[in-house]
């Protein structure tokens, strides 16, 4: 990912979570919610749009939405880290507005943000650099992060629903994940594609001013706005455009800045989709004064469209126009970048790729057009040989069961005859106090059944009894039917027609025969399509670098030089299962961010390899044992036993990883 937020550190301090009801506002004339429980999100939307003013504009959100202890204490809710599912069960927790209170009072915090009183700076921490190179980093404390929560929460339900919908990041169900799969399953013969670079560069005051500016033209409150200005300036709060700094940072962040950087190019998403909307009436299919008779041509006429898909500060763009389109758009687009948003923007780095020659980089995944046969190839020979030994190995194993079945059926039938005969020889009959002739006929009456469809099933048995049956008979002789009695000769013809209708095997090889014709038809018509479609389409194939993730490991020091698993011997002071946890931990974090890849098997391999055995080596480390030794005590996947909590924690396995 190339976006660089300053990170904000976590307090030590974890909220617990709790399931309390909460009254609903209707309506602005509604009773004050209970400041004691928490706001749910369509409470706080109904309370932020009943700040609504008739010039269009939000008013007042500062002090009747921020600083309502009901929404503040919603911000808690959403800062609180809930208990893990492998966590031992602990009693009920108290009440979040308790477990708030014991840290800081809501009351005097909502006064303090109503009166503008809250002095952001008192409640940062400089942490000052160990070098002399080094910058400094401001981490705010619970009561500012609580704040800085609260704002996003009320900007995000005043602009999410403006927002464009190709705008990704910062938004509920709207993330990288759905960028890549809109991007997969919606782009189509793409042309020329092209990304955005920014040089490496921070938010100035030039900056801020202007996305202050942008806030103002929908929110119509001071106070609001001079407090976002003072967490810039306090860097509680700050963007970094053009990369990370060699993936240096917290793993936490604050949530507001990406809805920020959302509002600040919001202006930009809506130039680009009043383009997408003008290349789409500029490029219809027919023209008014064209004839209808000319929508019968053989020929196909794609037309030109543009695809836009912006994750936060990444922006990717895709045309199926020419060359010289997409180099007036993305000049459009840089254009307005430098002279509105006032940002610097690597030229070398932004250039216009080929889809189909070159792979471009986008969201830390490398993206290229190939035609759909390599996104599903067709199973090959040594796939087919396989598959058709597995369909034997069916048929034998079905064939034995049924074997089984039958002979358990012959024991069991001739145990019951005996059992019933030896009751009719030692008394006059069978006598019973529970009645069982109907439990018994019903089981005869199933076996029956079922041998009768097996064998109307076989078309092999069903050609040979119908042959002994009706081939090589005296009776079929004319001279010999003049001499038997009619009675005989008719009862002799039924029967024939009888087995002419339940065992000829002539209908059942004809449809079957037609059904393997089907098949061939629908195979040749399947790869026909596939064949039309390889030539005529192209879709967007997302890998993950493999060489950057091997690097990565190493860097993380999960490998050696020469690139073999290697133990962290910093873990050694913790327990078995917190080692393991945490090594699943890291291992899930980037196999989450890659499942979306066509190459997820390898990362898999990969991440699943390095992190197993560095994790091994570490316990084996730490017990003063060998590999083999930590393997035969933990499995290879990594069993390990809470002694306190007697829960059992495992290394995520390989066929649950997807």
């Amino acid at each position: 990912m190339h976006l660089s937020f300053r990170r904000v550190a976590s307090s030590n301090v974890q909220l617990p979570l709790i399931n309390r009801a909460t009254h609903r506002l209707n309506s602005t004339s509604s009773p004050a919610p209970d400041p004691t429980d928490p706001l749910t999100p369509p409470q706080l939307k109904t309370l932020v749009l009943s700040r609504f003013a008739k010039n269009g504009k939000f008013s007042g959100l500062l002090r009747h939405v921020v600083a309502s202890p009901s929404v503040l204490l919603a911000a808690c809710r959403n800062l609180a880290a809930p208990s893990p599912p492998e966590a031992a069960p602990l009693p009920p927790p108290p009440s979040l507005f308790e477990s708030v209170s014991r840290r800081f009072s809501l009351s005097e915090m909502g006064h303090e943000i109503a009166e503008g009183r809250f002095d952001v700076a008192a409640y940062c921490v400089t942490m000052v650099p160990s070098r002399k190179k080094g910058e400094s980093l401001v981490l705010p404390s619970l009561k500012l992060k609580v704040l800085i929560e609260a704002l996003r929460m009320v900007l995000e339900v005043i602009y999410d629903e403006r927002f464009a919908t190709f705008a990704y990041g910062g938004r509920v169900g709207v993330g990288r994940h759905t960028a890549v799969r809109y991007l997969k399953t919606s782009v189509q013969n793409p042309s020329w594609w092209f990304t955005v670079k920014f040089d490496r560069q921070r938010f100035d005051c030039v900056h801020v001013s202007k996305l202050c500016k942008v806030i103002e033209e929908k929110i119509d409150d001071s106070l609001f706005i001079d407090l976002i200005r003072r967490l810039f300036e306090c860097e509680a709060v700050s963007i970094e455009l053009g990369g990370c700094y060699l993936g240096r940072g917290f793993p936490q962040e604050s949530r507001l800045c990406a809805i920020l950087i959302n509002v600040y190019f919001n202006g930009l998403d809506k130039e680009i989709q009043d383009l997408r909307l003008r290349m789409n009436k500029e490029n219809l299919k027919f023209e008014s004064n064209e004839n209808v008779l000319d929508s019968t041509s053989n020929v196909f006429y794609k037309p030109v469209k543009v695809y836009a898909v912006r994750y936060l500060d990444e922006m990717l763009f895709i045309t199926s126009g020419s060359k010289i389109l997409s180099l007036d758009m993305k000049n459009n687009v840089v254009k307005y970048i430098e002279e509105k948003l006032e940002l610097k923007v690597d030229r070398i780095r932004t250039a216009i790729h080929s889809p189909t020659m070159e792979k471009i980089e986008f969201l830390g995944m490398e993206l290229q057009a190939v035609p759909p046969s390599v996104l599903h190839p067709p199973l090959s020979e040594k796939a087919i040989r396989a598959r058709k030994k597995y369909l034997r190995q069916k048929e034998v194993k079905a064939l034995e069961m049924r074997n089984a079945r039958e002979r358990n059926r012959k024991q069991l039938g001739l145990k019951i005859l005996s059992h019933v005969f030896k009751k009719l020889k030692r008394s006059d009959g069978f006598k019973s106090e529970i009645q069982i002739d109907y439990e018994i006929n019903e089981i005869f009456r199933t076996w029956a059944d079922e041998v009768v469809q097996d064998f109307l099933g076989s078309l092999e048995e069903r050609y040979n009894w119908h042959r002994e049956l009706s081939a090589g008979t005296f009776l079929c002789l004319q001279h010999i039917r003049d001499q038997l009695p009619q009675e005989l000769v008719f009862a002799y013809d039924k029967f024939q027609k009888q087995v002419d209708k339940h065992l000829s095997p002539v209908k059942a090889m004809r449809a079957l025969r037609e059904e393997e014709r089907r098949e061939e038809e629908n195979r040749e018509q399947k790869y026909a399509e596939m064949t039309v479609h390889d030539l005529t389409r192209l879709c967007i194939r997302v890998d993950a670098p493999i060489e950057l993730v091997r690097k990565a490991v190493k860097m993380a020091g999960f490998a050696n030089n020469m690139g073999r698993p290697r133990p962290i011997k910093l873990l050694i002071a913790l327990d078995d299962a917190d080692i393991v946890k945490w090594y699943a931990g890291v291992g899930k974090k980037w196999l989450d961010y890659f499942c979306c890849c066509h190459n997820f098997k390898m990362v898999k391999t990969v991440v699943t390899y390095h992190m197993r055995f560095s994790c091994i080596l570490t316990l084996a480390e730490k017990h003063e044992s060998t590999k083999l030794e930590a393997i035969k005590h933990y499995s290879k996947d990594l069993k390990s036993w809470m002694h306190v909590k007697m829960k059992c924690c495992t290394f995520q396995q390989k066929r649950r990883l997807r």
